[in-house]
């Protein structure tokens, strides 16, 4: 060999090493990069470059309209990491939901207030076991007309006075001395709805709520938004995402539960001073499809394990992460 190239081989030699080694870096780091979302958790600990597991199938969930927007969101978020896995979202009532969830036909239900005694016996009849988990907080917001320019807030006993069975109100006069002689229109979620359950037993102490001329009943909140904003006299009630959703349109009123009023907002909402109407939002799963479906227990997971980033975009209040921890321990393994 020429004293040329002895010359020049320990260059070469070395060069190669040194991209030998560049090229291993490489691909540790892009494998601690596609870890997001896409590998088990064997893989992010660095053991396992294992690709998560893909499921496929179709799940249906139904129930109330105030956890629609949650589950939606999550249904939509979840699309992306298993696109095989087919989920639809019903808005039939935290009652009706129920109904459907303790018959069978649906493995996850919307709700929100806890399921009653009489909805937990008939799946006890049916042998329907079921995980409750809490998701997120709502303040549920009452609102009237942006034309209304008198109605500064309202105490829990002017609201009762306004909606409870029985009731003579019909002006906003008869509520408040000072206020116009001005005919109240009431709009109300229909007896399926756990807002109209929760509103019954906060405002109306469960003496249930009028049924006369003065209000109308729907299931569809969008129809009591319109309804609200197109009635100078027009009082309504539903979830703090639809009222910040129809801001524009409407006005929400202060509460004075007996500390003065307030009016919701995430943080009043999330300590509690938005009082009595503060509540926790709920999802109910079979617990037979948990343990038999595995695409039904990868999407709870994964609803819980990611609700609450999304719990502010779709206008609620997350629960602190210590909560969330608890129910995702319930799910298991």
């Amino acid at each position: 060999m020429s004293k040329m190239c002895k010359g020049f081989l320990p260059l070469i030699l070395a060069a190669l090493t040194v991209v030998a080694a560049a090229c291993g870096s490489g691909s540790g780091s892009e494998g601690n990069a596609s870890n997001g979302g896409t590998t088990s958790a064997a893989g992010e600990s660095g053991g396992s470059s294992e690709q998560k597991q893909k499921w496929s199938g179709s799940i249906e969930i139904d129930g109330s309209s105030t956890v629609y927007p949650l589950t939606e969101a999550a249904a939509e978020e979840y699309a992306a990491e298993q696109p095989d896995v087919r989920i639809t979202v019903g808005v039939s009532g935290t009652g009706g939901g129920f109904e459907r969830f303790c018959a069978g036909e649906i493995p996850i239900a919307d709700a929100s207030r806890p399921i009653k005694d009489s909805e937990a016996q008939k799946c006890a009849e049916a042998g329907i076991a079921y995980t409750e988990l809490s998701v997120a907080y709502d303040g549920l917001s009452v609102v009237v007309s942006k034309d209304n320019d008198w109605v500064d807030y309202l105490t829990v006993g002017e609201l009762n006075r306004i909606f409870v069975a029985g009731s003579e109100v019909k002006t906003w006069a008869d509520v408040r001395d000072g206020w116009p002689n001005e005919e109240i229109k009431m709009f109300s979620p229909g007896a399926d709805s756990g807002t109209y359950d929760y509103f019954n037993e906060a405002v109306l102490e469960k003496a249930g709520i009028r049924s006369d001329g003065q209000i109308s009943f729907s299931e569809d909140d969008n129809t009591l938004v319109q309804g609200v904003a197109g009635n100078k006299g027009g009082i309504g009630y539903f979830g703090y995402a639809y009222y910040e959703e129809n801001a524009d349109k409407l006005k929400v009123v202060p509460i004075d539960g007996g500390s003065g009023p307030v009016t919701p907002t995430l943080d009043t909402i999330k300590d509690g001073t938005y009082s009595p109407l503060s509540r926790p939002l709920f999802i109910y799963v079979d617990n037979k499809a948990l343990a038999e479906r595995p695409e039904v227990k990868d999407f709870v997971r994964f609803y819980i394990e990611s609700i609450g980033g999304m719990a502010k975009e779709v206008g609620y209040v997350p629960l602190p992460d210590e909560k969330y921890a608890e129910e995702a321990a319930k799910i298991g393994k």
